[in-house]
């Protein structure tokens, strides 16, 4: 150490005790901006995936960006910033420009979506555009949030006091960002819109930049001569390891967590805001605990190497409940008559299996800040690169579990293989200390055995616990508990974006199982629904001879549009690529074997960035997403999809909707049909109903005013050529061109008075998810039917024909309202 002058010895015992004289401050700068990040993150991650799509590959890429982004800014930020700058003002114009930058991607996202789509395609130039988007579109305000921590943390000195210090200013953060997750997930987004919610974060970035400004004047800061400009400290690198792989355990296994954890709770906007806020919770707390101790300890290299050790338990605890005990808990979600107390009990069990893992984990920060701090080193060089190294691993994590470990090798053998990688950790961080000054000696080599042997029996009896994804759990989700017993399994599968599961029912209905329930069957029911929304497609379009199909499911839509005779092409939209290469085969004898079907072509993506990105034109457009509760679903409800739909039309084309009325609620529902109806004014409702009762809907609309010639489709049922499709429509119990038309349930006018309320699904606001997410388990499927027809009338101006034919079709069209 070089000798200080009795002024430098002041100026530093000034740096190191400033925090804590301006504590409540600190606390409040930190937990504003951890909180103004998470709210950027949600909102940017929605505008950019309606641009560049919801698929897992854009995904990826907007996570690995975001997160690529922080790490280039904790890296470069005391390599380009000089340290004579107060850190509080700089800290502060930071803020202020991500707040800037902020409200510059909200008002110019439409300039970025109109030059995405001039350029976008499929394949590798594709990836390719969607990186560069994202990239432009994230990097500037990521840059800066990744250099906040550096920049305050050269406010300190790089004392084992100071160090604690800085894995304070790391919890305040996380504090703000569980906020900001809680608030953003379930308030401002469910009640406001993406502007507003923007103008929140851009608000709390302002408030903190106006506290570090004011605190910067009443605090001197001075350089300290002769501090160390070193960015590693000799032989920290394997801490430097030890943390990277911590971060790369930590969001794999909250990928995968997630995943899990929305198989049992529903995949709605809810359960992900929760599972992340439990997440960070237990950072938070683990890094609040670790910042204490960490000055404490003599060699905080060795409590890290614990931390990695533990995390191996913790890590097997959470894969055993999430496999072998939540699923079974004695809990019928459809009791509760209120979705508050649901997600009471949502929270208490995501803090039952996650919250160990994640307080390790949150540990092991500041515990890793102490191991390679040394004092009159740069902090925000320190701090740069221990977060920088966190983040790397944390990409590497989040990116390997979503796009390629799952799919692999699934969740049972990553896990394990994370369990691996924390002991290969807690290695590096015992090796740098135990060894790392005796290395080549006969007691190194040893100990370094003798270490080996017993984390390698200790992680291999803690992986034995790890057990694959139950079946039930994949089928039945939330219900796995109380139903399913008497099903037989036929396939479960992990794929890329969800786990999916084909079974039998004890009487021979054939299941398909996707996002913790059944999204389609071989069940009377549901086969006359999806054939409904096929063959409507088909038939009232003039010339049906190219149909886009968005959802492929067990393929029976689809199927009853490859039957059309007139048909020359048929492309189906799926997210999922499991669904049409193994699904929907299961299906085959119910969907006419749509996926070997020569005229039949699949495109692996969302439907909506599918639409957006191509050139080709339809005769018929027909959707059949998962439910509008699902995250992510919602998209393919906005008035701007449906516009989207309508540029993609030929001359009298149609687009067909189908709208659940069960496992929904009446705002939901009115949300749905309203949209749609606002964007096909002459749009008309068709219902499937079960003894009358209202099931589910299906909605057509056309960009012209829609005429049904009910002679001249019968007369086309009647031909030859349509003798596959008569027999198809016949197999659900239509046996007519009056029959099938007879489903009418409404049109726009008529439904006015029930729609007045509703509100509008835009993408600035993605309503639906959040007026959806509050009904997963309510079952009001007929009240819902009985309001919505009660002023439905026949409508005089939608379908021609002899009068033999209208009349017969008057007496056929029943309302529930007025029978």
């Amino acid at each position: 150490m070089h000798e200080m002058s009795l002024n430098e010895v002041a100026v530093a015992e000034t740096a190191e005790v400033t925090p804590g004289r301006f504590l409540p401050l600190l606390l409040m700068i930190f937990v504003g901006s951890g909180c103004s990040a998470l709210i950027y993150e949600i909102v940017w991650f929605q505008l950019l995936e309606l641009v560049i799509g919801s698929s897992t590959v854009s995904l990826g890429i907007l996570l690995g960006t975001f997160m690529g982004g922080m790490c280039l800014g904790s890296l470069l930020f005391p390599r380009l910033i000089s340290r004579t700058y107060h850190p509080l003002r700089v800290y502060a114009l930071l803020e202020l420009t991500i707040g800037v930058i902020g409200l510059a991607i909200l008002f110019a996202m439409p300039l970025v979506a109109g030059a995405y789509t001039v350029w976008a395609g499929s394949g590798f130039f594709g990836l390719v555009i969607r990186s560069i988007v994202a990239g432009v579109c994230l990097i500037p305000p990521t840059l800066l949030m990744g250099a906040t921590l550096p920049a305050i943390s050269r406010w300190v000195e790089t004392t084992p006091r100071g160090v604690s210090w800085l894995g304070f200013f790391y919890g305040g953060n996380i504090g703000g960002a569980v906020i900001g997750s809680l608030l953003a997930g379930f308030y401002l987004m469910r009640v406001h819109d993406i502007a507003k919610t923007t103008f929140v974060a851009v608000a709390l970035n302002a408030a903190v930049a106006v506290i570090a400004f004011g605190v910067s004047k009443w605090t001197a800061y001075s350089v300290i001569p002769g501090e160390s400009e070193a960015a590693i400290a000799p032989g920290a690198w394997p801490i430097y390891l030890s943390i990277a792989l911590s971060g790369l355990t930590a969001l794999a296994c909250e990928v995968i967590w997630t995943r899990t954890l929305s198989l049992l709770f529903g995949a709605t906007v809810y359960t992900f805001s929760l599972v992340l806020a439990v997440f960070l919770v237990g950072l938070g707390i683990g890094s609040t605990l670790g910042s204490t101790l960490s000055h404490r300890f003599a060699r905080p290299r060795v409590a890290l190497a614990w931390c990695q050790v533990l995390l191996c338990a913790a890590m097997a605890w959470a894969a055993f409940m999430l496999t072998d005990s939540l699923p079974y808990w004695p809990i019928d979600p459809s009791i509760a008559n209120n979705p508050v107390f649901t997600m009471q009990l949502d929270l208490v069990r995501s803090l039952w299996a996650v919250l160990p893992a994640a307080i390790f984990w949150g540990a092991s920060f500041p515990l890793a800040l102490a191991a390679v701090a040394s004092r009159g080193q740069d902090p925000a060089r320190l701090v740069g690169g221990v977060y920088a190294a966190n983040t790397v691993g944390a990409i590497t994590g989040s990116l390997g579990a979503s796009l390629l470990l799952v799919m692999w090798i699934g969740t049972q053998h990553s896990q394990q293989l994370m369990i691996v990688i924390s002991a290969v950790s807690a290695l590096f961080a015992s090796g740098a200390t135990a060894f790392g000054a005796e290395t080549g000696t006969r007691l190194s080599k040893y100990s370094l055995a003798v270490t080996l042997l017993i984390v390698a029996g200790y992680t291999e009896l803690v992986i034995a616990t790890v057990h694959p994804l139950p079946a039930r759990l994949v089928e039945y989700g939330r219900f796995a508990a109380v139903r399913g017993a008497a099903n037989k399994t036929i396939y479960v599968g992990e794929g890329l974006t969800a786990s999916v599961a084909v079974s039998d029912l004890p009487d021979g209905i054939r299941n398909y199982h996707n996002a913790g329930k059944v999204q389609a069957s071989s069940d009377p029911a549901d086969m006359r629904l999806q054939r409904m929304l096929g063959h409507l497609t088909t038939l009232i379009p003039e010339n049906p001879r190219k149909i886009l199909v968005i959802g492929c499911g067990a393929g029976v839509t689809a199927g009853a549009v490859s039957i059309e005779p007139r048909l020359q092409q048929e492309t189906i939209a799926e997210i999922e690529p499991l669904v049409p290469k193994v699904v929907s085969t299961y299906f085959a004898e119910h969907n006419f074997d749509v996926i070997r079907n020569p005229k039949v072509r699949v495109q692996i993506d969302d439907g909506r960035h599918f639409l957006l990105t191509t050139k080709e034109k339809f005769d018929g457009i027909t959707s059949d997403p998962l439910d509008p509760w699902v995250k992510g679903a919602a998209a393919l409800y906005t008035r701007e999809f449906f516009e989207i739909a309508k540029q993609h039309l030929n001359p009298g084309g149609v687009v067909t909707q189908f709208v659940q009325l069960y496992e929904s609620n009446e705002e939901a529902v009115k949300s749905e049909i309203a949209t749609f109806l606002e964007a096909f004014p002459n749009g008309m409702v068709f219902a499937n109903t079960i003894q009358g009762q209202g099931y589910d809907v299906v909605l057509v609309g056309q960009v012209e005013q829609t005429k049904i010639d009910v002679d001249e489709m019968q007369a086309r049922l009647g031909s030859a050529d349509y003798a596959k499709v008569a027999q198809s429509l016949r197999e659900i119990g239509i046996y007519s061109a009056v029959d099938l038309v007879a489903t009418y349930a409404g049109s726009a006018t008529d439904l006015k008075p029930w729609t007045k309320d509703a509100l509008i699904n835009r993408d600035r606001n993605l309503r639906l998810q959040y007026l959806a997410g509050l009904s997963l388990n309510t079952y009001k499927a007929d009240p819902i039917y009985i309001n919505m027809t009660k002023t439905a009338r026949y409508p005089e101006n939608f379908f021609t024909g002899s009068e033999q034919t209208i009349e017969s079709l008057r007496r056929a069209i029943k309302f529930p309202s007025v029978q």
